[in-house]
């Protein structure tokens, strides 16, 4: 597994270093193929934080989390990344046990203010709609950690978006032409 680690507001040093490589590797293991991890740690106040993107073939695998001390903050990352792997990784292959080349794309959080009641939109974010099933886009959307997802409905041909509802169902928006 390759691993990039950057950092923000925060030096990590060799020991660190070596300490993520040798724990993503361990990861490399739920993968046929060579992947590549994205770390990201930033420190504020008095905590750590740890944000990794896994980029498979097939899908994306993200977790975020914030520690006093960095290591501790490494251990939760790797347990959270793992938990996710091995739940999902054995529904990921039977569904493309034919190696179909499905890429999923990465929707990030976006932050909004607001501004004595002036709407801002402080970030926009294009992506390309990918065709996929109702239950794909529930899959993907609970890989990412997301309370929502949008694709392109293989059954209509029209963009749909899943959702996560306060009492743990699933909703889904479907649109008209």
């Amino acid at each position: 597994m390759k691993v990039s680690i950057t950092a923000k507001n925060y030096k990590p040093s060799e020991r660190l270093q070596e300490n993520i490589e040798k724990k993503f590797a361990r990861l490399g293991k739920y993968f046929q193929d060579d992947v590549t991890a994205n770390v990201l740690v930033s420190k504020f106040k008095d905590k750590t934080k740890i944000e990794a993107t896994i980029n498979a073939k097939q899908t994306i695998f993200r977790a975020e989390e914030a520690a006093e001390n960095v290591y501790e903050a490494l251990d939760l990352i790797i347990d959270r990344l793992s938990s996710q792997m091995s739940k999902y990784k054995g529904k990921l292959e039977a569904r493309y046990k034919e190696n179909k080349a499905l890429k999923f794309e990465f929707i990030p959080d976006v932050e909004e203010e607001e501004d004595e009641g002036e709407i801002k939109i402080a970030r926009t974010k294009k992506f390309e709609l990918q065709p996929m099933t109702a239950e794909e886009a529930v899959l993907q959307m609970e890989l990412l950690g997301h309370n929502f997802f949008v694709f392109l409905d293989m059954d209509t041909n029209g963009a749909s978006i899943v959702y996560k509802r306060k009492n743990g169902d699933y909703g889904l928006i479907e649109t008209d032409r």
